[in-house]
This record gives structure tokens, sequence and C-alpha cells, in this order.
């Protein structure tokens, strides 16, 4: 599954592909910036300015910092969103850091998010279905064991499968 960057702003679309979308797969342990060019723009610009019109532009700011690895900035603009959106972008830098016990709590602050049936079905159709229905916290137990265990291909891919659908749906201008 890949999202169309076309149908976010153009400038968004840039960041994107300048941060190497769709290509790209974030690693499951946080390194460093990968894109820093990136970064100093993102620096330079608002939320509103990069997702005019989004569903939750700061979230989405949130998850294009998480894409290019610059996990204090990411970090600090999700912590500061109180909303489902901003815990699960919480969650999941979390889920990096590595830190598991903070990433369940981000998780439980989550909710069912609306995300987690497609979400499900998505990482079902790369090979990865450990229940009917999507499971944070063992796909969390997923990916500390997938570079010992031999899954880190698909814990990378339904990892960027997770990215790209809760990122479109921050990032998407509201109809």
């Amino acid at each position: 599954m890949e999202f169309d960057p076309s149908l976010l702003s153009p400038l968004a679309a840039e960041l994107l592909q300048a941060a190497g979308y769709p290509s790209r797969r974030m690693p499951l342990v946080i390194s460093d910036c990968t894109a820093p060019a990136v970064r100093t723009r993102l620096k330079q610009l608002t939320a509103g300015q990069i997702f005019p019109n989004a569903a939750n532009p700061e979230a989405a700011l949130s998850g294009l910092y998480m894409y290019i690895s610059c996990f204090e900035e990411a970090h600090t603009i999700a912590q500061d969103i109180r909303s489902a959106d901003g815990s699960y972008w919480h969650a999941l830098l979390h889920r990096q850091e590595p830190d598991a016990t903070n990433a369940s709590y981000w998780f439980n602050r989550t909710g069912e998010h609306p995300l987690f049936p497609a979400l499900a079905t998505e990482a079902a159709s790369l090979g990865y279905a450990p229940t009917p229905k999507w499971a944070p916290t063992k796909f969390i137990a997923y990916c500390e064991l997938a570079p010992k265990n031999g899954t880190l291909p698909l814990a990378l891919e339904v990892q960027h499968a997770e990215w790209q659908l809760l990122f479109q749906h921050c990032a998407r201008p509201q109809e």
C-alpha cells in the first residue's frame, strides 16, 4: 500500500520526496536524522504551511519528523497533541526508541484507533497476522524480536504501512 503524496499540498509532497518517500523504510530503532536538509526546511515552516486544511497538521508534522528519524522534534510535537492521533505518534516513537513499556502506555492512551482495521488488513496482506484485529502491543514485541529471528524485512514493511496509514490520516486535506 502506497498512498499518493500528490493528494497532499505540493510542499508536503516535495518534502516527502526529498526525505526518500516512498522507497525509504524507517529503521525499527531510531537512528540519526536521515535528511538534514529536510529537517532544516521543516524548522522554517509551520505545520499549517506544510499541511493546509489537513485533519491534524501538527500530528502530520510529527510523522514527517519521525519519517526522517528526527526523534526529538517528532517527540516534542507528539507529546503536546491531546488526541488519539497524538498518542499514536507518541507510541510509535517510543516503540522505535525502543521503550516497550512507554510505547504500550501510549497505545493504551490511543485506544481503538480508527486505523486499526485497515492496518490489520494491510499487515495480513504483507504476511503479518498474529490476531484477527490489530494488536499494537503484540507488534511491539514482534519488532523487538525481528532483528534476532529473521523477520526484520516484514517488520519494516508493516511499520511502513502503519506510518503511511497514520500519516495519510493526519496529513490529507479534509474534504
